[in-house]
């Protein structure tokens, strides 16, 4: 482990806009969040936390007001961001400054790419290269809270300084793999991912059950996804305080007419009855009144049982390329492609390769799957 000086707090504008050019010119720079979002929709900053290889630095949201120049080093080119599991990471900068991001290099991708494990967690990562044991104490601080405790800002910044100690292993691993241009692909899809805002009106295509309900049905659940995808967003609440998802469906079954029948739905929290009950009993009756040459289609049911032989042979040739390639069997082949496939043309055929099967993953592989899918179906 290289030592490093004391983690520099940056609390004013002009010292982030100093350093900033400084990341500017560095090959990389490691990155870490921390962040609250128990009740609200967007994800609430709380710390930034910068390692470029040679100092730690701590960002405090609650002070900088100005955040351009960090804009233009998480978009710049150069400059490669290290992140781990950075989902959330990613929503936390796109809601804080408008920005993702890019070139994006993520430590759990890689260790999938490098046959380490599929979604290893950063203990594991920081144990299995660096022997370091992390703590988890100040895993479910209050990062909002000011000022922070010396545990809280060691224990940030030594997420940051971990993290550019791993890119510093794992980036050559990944080059000699010669896979660096597919993980850099990935999380490039990763990031647009995260860029692509829910519509209202698609929200019920997301409800687990939805497959179960009938076309008037769906039509409730659509007006009432719809509602708790919008105001979830304008009031900043979390989706589940507005509306707990596991009563979508039995909402859209039973139809409550009454504020005594809806407090009796399933899992419906009182809170919910109190606050938002007269106005779900209305969106409920507008789904009902909905024409039914305007009620959606039927979503696709899971897959079933007898389509298992036709799954198995398939993920034989993920597991085949990623014993070759040396590479996570989960990251070659991935479970929604394999199923989104086999769907295009269940249970007669003939297949075709899905849209969300692109890049390199297509190439290496996307005839082959589609000349054993169609031979599959072809025998007795």
């Amino acid at each position: 482990m290289t030592d490093l000086p004391e983690p520099l707090m940056i609390a004013r504008d002009a010292d982030l806009a100093h350093w900033c050019a400084h990341w500017l010119e560095r090959p990389f720079v490691a990155v870490d969040t921390e962040f609250e979002r128990t009740e609200t929709f967007f994800p609430i900053a709380g710390l930034i936390q910068v390692c470029d290889g040679e100092r730690a630095f701590l960002i405090d949201p609650l002070a900088v007001s100005n955040w351009s120049p960090l804009v233009e080093v998480l978009r710049s080119p150069g400059v490669i961001k290290v992140l781990h599991s950075c989902s959330e990471d990613i929503e936390v900068f796109l809601k804080l400054c408008g920005a993702a991001p890019a070139p994006l290099f993520d430590t759990q991708l890689a260790a999938a790419y490098l046959d380490m494990g599929f979604s290893v967690g950063y203990s594991r990562l920081v144990k299995s290269l660096l022997d370091v044991e992390l703590s988890n104490e100040e895993t479910r601080s209050n990062w909002l809270q000011r000022p922070l405790s010396a545990s809280q800002l060691s224990y940030a910044a030594a997420d940051a300084v971990y993290l550019a100690e791993l890119y510093r292993i794992m980036a050559p691993r990944i080059e000699a793999a010669g896979v660096t241009s597919w993980l850099l692909e990935d999380t490039a899809e990763q990031v647009a991912a995260a860029q692509r805002i829910q519509e209202p009106e698609t929200a019920y295509l997301n409800v687990k059950q939805a497959w179960r309900l009938k076309p008037e049905e769906l039509a409730v659940l659509k007006v009432l996804a719809s509602w708790r995808e919008r105001e979830a967003r304008e009031r900043d609440q979390a989706r589940n305080r507005m509306l707990r998802e596991r009563t979508l469906c039995p909402l859209a079954q039973r139809q409550p007419d009454n504020l005594q029948a809806l407090s009796r739905i399933e899992d419906m929290h009182p809170r919910t009855v109190r606050q938002h009950g007269n106005e779900i009993l209305e969106l409920i009756r507008q789904g009902r009144q909905v024409p039914a040459e305007a009620w959606p289609s039927r979503l696709p049911e899971p897959l079933p049982a007898d389509a298992n032989r036709l799954l198995k042979a398939l993920r034989k040739v993920g597991q085949r390329h990623a014993e070759r390639l040396g590479i996570a069997p989960e990251i070659v082949l991935r479970k929604k492609t394999l199923e989104a496939l086999v769907r295009t043309g269940y249970p007669t055929g003939p297949y075709s390769l899905p849209d969300e099967f692109i890049g390199w993953r297509r190439q290496l592989m996307g005839e082959e799957l589609l000349a054993i899918a169609n031979a599959e179906e072809m025998q007795p």
